[in-house]
């Protein structure tokens, strides 16, 4: 009987264990199952799961051909965000290079093509944090800045952009990014109000008042840049809208 007890608790401890290991932040939806790419699609000859984090992956041989995403679904369509906050955990692999980024209020194209709003992902010194739009304005705000972007009726498809203030020094939040190992990474998007934090840092605040620009909705999803042969793994990906 004693035998019987302690195994029922053994297999009790093991589900309790199991389920805490799933758990997120009160508010918070997971969108990765740590297994597979259920919730997600992509091009399945640069995306998988490998030690539990989703991980795309380049080489000579299976070259990116273009910049490409993995998009998460809600069912058989397109997730799309608004106002919220994501928090998730990324790290490039042992490349020399890397480039990736995360985006958010995007607009999904054919082939897993995405354009819009990206916190920015690289191996290199400069970029990681900063706001980046792919496809359209490009670099939007530089890693460690407060900005306001505006209409440009000189420029209108680039915007006016007007530094209000700073998050801190780039160079100083570099040094807490860890080169090949794990780095935490939160967005924040409410309203025209973007940020972005790297490992508790703030490294981005921007203000986007270019309406004719400004998205306030759109997909999620995750980067492989087209170059040198890389890889990038993303793990914990959780979600809370903001109302």
């Amino acid at each position: 009987m004693k035998h019987k007890l302690g195994r029922a608790a053994f297999v009790l401890g093991l589900v309790l264990c199991t389920v805490r290991a799933q758990e997120v932040e009160p508010g918070f939806t997971s969108l990765f199952n740590g297994k597979d790419l259920i919730g997600w699609a992509g091009r399945t000859n640069h995306w998988s799961v490998q030690d539990g984090a989703i991980t795309g992956s380049t080489t000579k041989e299976n070259p990116a051909q273009g910049n490409n995403f993995l998009i998460a679904r809600d069912g058989d369509k397109d997730l799309v965000v608004g106002d919220f906050e994501l928090r998730l955990s990324f790290r490039f692999g042992t490349n020399a290079w890397g480039n990736s980024g995360i985006q958010y209020r995007s607009t999904a194209f054919e082939n897993f093509v995405v354009r819009g709003y990206q916190a920015d992902l690289e191996t290199g010194p400069t970029h990681t944090g900063g706001l980046y739009e792919e496809g359209g304005r490009g670099i939007l705000c530089k890693r460690g800045d407060k900005i306001i972007v505006r209409e440009n009726s000189a420029k209108p498809k680039k915007g006016a952009v007007e530094v209000v203030g700073s998050c801190g020094d780039s160079k100083a939040i570099q040094a807490t990014i860890k080169a090949s190992d794990w780095n935490d990474i939160a967005i924040i998007a409410k309203g025209n109000h973007l940020q972005h934090f790297i490992n508790g840092k703030q490294t981005v605040d921007v203000v986007d008042e270019q309406a004719s620009k400004a998205a306030k909705s759109g997909v999620l999803a995750l980067q492989i840049h087209a170059g040198q042969p890389m890889q990038i793994q993303f793990k914990n990906v959780r979600i809370k809208p903001l109302n």
